[in-house]
């Protein structure tokens, strides 16, 4: 048994339990408070038994206390909202699952279809009218696309870090080969530009074939309720059992929603595609519109010191500005890989930084080839 293994999933079960109460104390829906609080007590019995576990092999290790990682997710919801961190919540329950049905599989035991209990739980709560999202700047940009999850923080992280890095690159290669101050400006401005505008193309491709296909699934699941509603009706109660109904609630709930084809197909849309019909996946052009704006702002970073400074003034801004922007992008991607923030933002600088040293390498090579 790996005891360095099981202490950071007792990380991973006490930061769990940690934000499930912290979110939990500021709702004021009681049924959403009470199972945020019902998960949270899972949690800690899950990190209790890790934790007799471990004591076996280290006799004096104590229960962790909070990470500063979940802290500082805590802060971050607080500011922006706390939707981000129900996704990432999700994410981490959906690695559960799959681990137990992996570890069952291994061990020969039965699968009760129960496994996937708490994502479908933490998932209910996300597209909960009454959980509290309050917040600054992304709440109503994260209210918006809640069919997509944590997509929303996930696109403006990494949207503004591909315009960083690559604006960055671009920048540090051709103040490289030594040219005026105008050509470095002209060819960031083209960078950024043409950048921004391939994010916003590949965002608009993909979520428009998303909508597509959540499109096309809607109208083969009527086809299959037309076909076959008993069926239908069949796999419903199911999903309601295996979301912690009892069978006669299922039965119940299914019967109420087979009462006529509208509200069936409803339910089924709902409960077995996890598809928001009023939305089909968000907005195409919104989300070609905030992966234009992310990216423009990661690019201005390197580029805007050659505005009002030239040589290696300029330069040494540029680098400094871009160490600082990488820094706090790495520290927001913790906020889906659940890493340290320390280790997130400085492997954020040196990829940055590295990527910058080669292209300006490489510039100095051209200029000097083309000079002689």
């Amino acid at each position: 048994m790996d005891v360095n293994k099981l202490k950071k999933q007792l990380q991973i079960e006490v930061d769990t339990a940690f934000l499930y109460d912290s979110i939990a104390s500021i709702q004021t829906d009681i049924s959403l408070k009470r199972v945020l609080n019902s998960l949270a007590e899972i949690e800690k019995g899950h990190a209790h038994h890790m934790l007799n576990k471990i004591v076996t092999f280290d006799t004096n290790y104590q229960m962790p206390l909070p990470s500063s990682t979940a802290k500082f997710q805590l802060k971050v919801g607080k500011l922006f909202g706390y939707s981000s961190i129900i996704s990432s919540l999700a994410n981490i329950e959906k690695q559960f699952a799959v681990n137990t049905i992996k570890n069952k599989i291994e061990q020969g035991e039965k699968l009760t279809g129960f496994e996937h209990n708490h994502l479908n739980i933490i998932e209910a709560v996300n597209n909960n009218e009454a959980l509290n999202v309050s917040g600054g700047l992304l709440s109503k940009f994260e209210s918006r696309h809640k069919s997509v999850g944590g997509n929303a923080l996930r696109a403006a992280v990494l949207g503004s870090n591909d315009g960083l890095v690559s604006n960055m690159s671009l920048v540090m290669g051709v103040a490289g080969a030594s040219v005026s101050n105008d050509t470095i400006l002209l060819t960031g401005t083209a960078g950024l530009l043409a950048g921004a505008i391939s994010m916003a193309l590949g965002e608009w491709l993909s979520v428009q074939s998303s909508r597509e296909l959540n499109q096309r699934q809607i109208e083969l699941e009527t086809e299959e309720l037309e076909a076959s509603p008993e069926e239908e009706k069949k796999e419903l109660v199911l999903l309601y059992q295996a979301k912690g109904m009892n069978a006669a609630d299922a039965q119940k709930l299914a019967d109420k929603a087979f009462e006529s084809p509208k509200t069936a197909i409803d339910a089924i849309i709902t409960e077995e595609l996890g598809i928001d019909k009023d939305e089909l996946g968000g907005s195409a052009w919104e989300a070609a519109t905030a992966s234009f704006i992310l990216f423009a702002i990661g690019a201005i970073i390197p580029l805007y010191p050659f505005i009002f400074l030239d040589g290696r003034s300029a330069i040494l801004l540029s680098i400094g500005s871009s160490v600082v922007g990488l820094f706090g992008i790495g520290a927001a991607i913790t906020l889906l890989t659940g890493k340290s923030i320390l280790f997130s933002g400085f492997r954020q600088v040196a990829f940055g930084l590295v990527a910058a040293a080669v292209t300006y390498g490489i510039g100095t090579l051209i200029g000097v080839s083309l000079a002689g």
